[in-house]
């Protein structure tokens, strides 16, 4: 890496809505310690009403804010239009409900500095201080090692790591060389990821670049998104055969033997001790990591609510394709 000439970033963020996350998300980019950035908002809101509210943004004396506005557009091509208007060398992909660390550039200046082959990256998906009790079980149920198996970024993790578009950074070379976002509509994070693996472009993890990440606020939420990703995953498989593994499985897994493990209540209470057994493990060990009785309990729930809308999801598309033959799968 010329460390006589800085890295130039290009973060993108794709909105709909929410105005509060999205000035919540470009204040803390004003406390970048690396200012070496522009920052580009690519808004689909109806009847571009969030410009208003962002435009005292627009002269901030710390970085340059470019608006693009198409009314709905969806959020492949939000992104898109963003990283074509971009003129940085690495493009950084952040969705609009992130806080970002004052520290989030300076610690991935010094990893690429220390490994500038690196084309792809992407760090921890992390709950602040501040954020709700409800807000840190889901965060516990997306990232821990024990549900999720480290899939989306951590020190462990069994499977091949593929950055998300909430923390994903592109050598913008790399990015225009595969295409860009494709026309998926539920993952498309995870496929352009797969498609930059394939390339041969080199991915990394820095576990000390991470943001955090609000999510959803309610359950009934955090259930329509988790069924999206399970349903996508098969899509996934479709596409890039050979992508789908064992850990992918696990919440459909879980989902039916949970099921069977209440039908067969009345013979035997063993298969239904065994989940309360791990559902334990997974109070006790976010409670000390969360430092909290009641969001231990919380994510109980939470970790309830993931594995079972993510293996209904996949159920419903795997019946939708593999039985009923429609390879399109359901609605997304």
């Amino acid at each position: 890496m010329n460390s006589s000439k800085p890295i130039y970033f290009s973060l993108i963020t794709p909105t709909f809505g929410r105005p509060d996350e999205v000035v919540e998300f470009l204040e803390s980019l004003l406390k970048q310690e690396y200012q070496w950035f522009e920052v580009l908002v690519s808004d689909g809101t109806p009847g571009d009403t969030l410009r208003p509210v962002i435009s005292r943004f627009l002269n901030n004396g710390v970085y340059p804010l470019t608006i693009l506005y198409t009314e709905h557009i969806a959020v492949s091509p939000a992104r898109n239009a963003a990283a074509a208007a971009a003129r940085g060398d690495y493009l950084i992909f952040l969705d609009s409900d992130c806080i970002i660390p004052d520290k989030y550039l300076s610690q991935v200046v010094s990893f690429l500095e220390k490994h500038p082959d690196t084309d792809v990256f992407g760090g921890p998906d992390l709950a602040a201080e501040g954020f709700t009790p409800l807000q840190k079980a889901i965060n516990y149920s997306m990232t821990s090692f024990l549900t999720t198996g480290g899939i989306r970024g951590g020190r462990r993790s069994v499977t091949t790591y593929l950055p998300r578009g909430f923390n994903m950074g592109v050598r913008k070379k790399a990015f225009d060389d595969v295409g860009g976002y494709s026309d998926f509509l539920c993952a498309e994070d995870i496929e352009l990821s797969i498609r930059l693996l394939k390339a041969g472009y080199k991915v990394a993890y820095i576990p000390e670049a991470g943001v955090y990440h609000k999510r959803r606020t309610t359950l009934k939420k955090f259930f329509r998104q988790v069924y999206r990703f399970g349903a996508a995953r098969l899509l996934l498989n479709q596409r890039h055969p050979g992508n789908l593994k064992i850990t992918h499985l696990f919440p459909l897994v879980f989902s039916i033997g949970l099921l069977m493990s209440l039908l067969l209540l009345p013979f035997t209470e063993l298969p239904l001790m065994l989940y309360l057994l791990y559902l334990s493990l997974v109070m006790i060990f976010s409670t000390m990591t969360n430092e909290s009785v009641r969001i231990g309990f919380l994510t109980i729930i939470t970790t309830l609510v993931m594995m079972v809308g993510y293996g209904y999801g996949m159920a419903r598309n795997g019946w939708e394709m593999y039985i009923k033959g429609n390879k399109q799968g359901i609605e997304l």
